[in-house]
């Protein structure tokens, strides 16, 4: 089963490196991985998303919890949630591309954010099924570039990972 579990954490050299060295020393995948600065800048709001039985996710968390950079962790599963990803694109757009782009845009409330003479740059935001169809109905246009940046969650309602 797969688990969202977003950290926040010490916003330091080295805390990232320490989280992922958990995972590969217990032989545990990451399947996407996303981290920046919060409102306050000596924190860091880690998202991760890890598939596991719940015994092997409830290791996890226990083992992330050890971690000294570690502040508090929320395992989204067990929360009503909303889950994202940004998803950029470069594809080609010459000749009678360039409509089908658009409009492939447009129906998927994406947005063209950079234009040459080749080629369009495509941003969109939603759910990873969303991005996956987006993709798929660019098809047969050639694509250049594709940059996905792993699933990012936030607790609904008044659950929050604060301090």
């Amino acid at each position: 089963m797969q688990h969202i579990i977003s950290i926040l954490m010490e916003n330091e050299a080295g805390a990232l490196s320490r989280v992922a060295g958990l995972f590969s020393a217990r032989g545990y995948n990451i399947e996407s991985l996303s981290v920046a600065p919060t409102d306050d800048p000596t924190l860091s709001r880690l998202t991760l998303v890890t598939r596991g039985s719940e015994e092997i996710v409830e290791q996890i968390i226990k083992q992330l919890n050890k971690l000294i950079d570690v502040v508090k962790l929320l395992d989204l599963k067990d929360h009503p949630h909303i889950k994202r990803e940004l998803l950029l694109v470069k594809a080609q757009a010459d000749g009678g591309r360039r409509e089908h782009l658009k409009h492939m845009a447009d129906i998927f409330g994406a947005r063209i954010i950079d234009v040459s003479p080749k080629a369009y740059t495509i941003e969109l935001t939603g759910t990873g099924n969303k991005l996956d169809a987006f993709m798929d109905a660019l098809h047969p246009v050639p694509i250049i570039e594709v940059v996905r940046s792993g699933t990012m969650g936030i607790a609904r309602g008044d659950v929050a990972l604060r301090v």
